[in-house]
């Protein structure tokens, strides 16, 4: 499928983006009128951009249908203050709630059943039952455009930040599994960020990666193994020199039943290489790959 912009309705490129550029997180922004009436409203359209100064950006969209503007953003152009607030499993469907268009005199932390929380350097209030509550003030407001599925992206700087200590490890970090997070996909599709979906890819060494090119041939051109695979391998700072090999059983195995096929031998052994990584087991993986050799 190709799309271009502008060749089909604004409400169809609109879903096909959201479900292209997923997951997102989620910000859940408590503002205030300049009356004081709180309200809440969750947007997908929102990261962080620094730390040094600490900005955050996220963007209440015009309205595709009737191209009409949130509460949320007239409150920033009253106040220029906010609280972005994350949102965790154990709140989503309250927060869902609090996306209903309720008219501007309607607290959405009373219909949602959130607990308001004073903050310390803003006016609007916290969300007791996020986990983490970034208070801000707004820098900049760009619209980018006045049509039905413009953006306006709202430059925030982080004045204070507030943790909930039960998401901290041992170390004083955040746990991905304790702050259990959701984010969005497209139409009504969420996804959780914890138990079985969180995984871990080292960061690249500090020295070079010797590269996939610099991969042996028979192993870069491999069927058995997948690009991930053989960007793990081409991660590491040298190709290993092949020591004397403690063979287990599974290696043992191969070598004997392949002993007069060395298509066959190869092919088991970069499956057998293929199970160490998703173990990873890179040393002993490289071991495997560089027996066949």
């Amino acid at each position: 499928m190709r799309i271009i912009p502008g060749e089909i309705k604004t409400g169809q490129l609109h879903a096909y983006l959201l479900g292209a550029v997923a997951p997102r997180p989620i910000c859940f922004a408590s503002t205030i009128d300049s009356n004081g009436v709180p309200n809440l409203a969750p947007f997908s359209f929102f990261n962080v951009f620094g730390s040094n100064p600490p900005v955050l950006v996220f963007s209440p969209a015009r309205r595709v249908r009737d191209n009409t503007v949130k509460h949320t953003l007239d409150n920033i152009y009253a106040t220029k203050e906010v609280v972005v607030n994350v949102v965790s499993y154990d709140m989503v469907q309250q927060t869902s709630l609090a996306s209903c268009e309720y008219p501007a005199d309607v607290d959405e932390f009373v219909k949602a059943g959130f607990t308001p929380l004073a903050s310390e350097f803003v006016k609007p209030f916290r969300v007791k039952e996020s986990p983490a509550q970034l208070e801000c003030k707004v820098l900049q407001v760009i619209e980018t455009g006045q049509n039905g599925g413009a953006g306006n992206l709202i430059i925030c700087e982080i004045v204070c930040m507030h943790l909930d200590d039960n998401v901290l490890d041992e170390h004083g970090k955040i746990d991905p599994h304790k702050i259990d997070l959701v984010a969005r996909m497209g139409g009504d599709h969420y996804c959780r960020a914890s138990g079985a979906a969180v995984f871990d890819v080292p960061k690249p060494n500090l020295q070079l990666g010797i590269g996939v090119d610099a991969l042996p041939q028979n192993i870069r051109n491999s069927t058995i193994l997948t690009g991930n695979e053989l960007g793990m391998l081409g991660n590491s700072t040298a190709i290993p020199v092949v020591g004397e090999m403690l063979y287990d059983d599974r290696l043992t195995e191969i070598m004997r039943e392949y002993e007069q096929d060395e298509t066959g031998r190869r092919n088991a052994l970069h499956a057998y290489a293929k199970d160490l990584l998703q173990r990873h087991e890179l040393d002993k993986a490289w071991q495997v790959l560089l027996s066949g050799e």
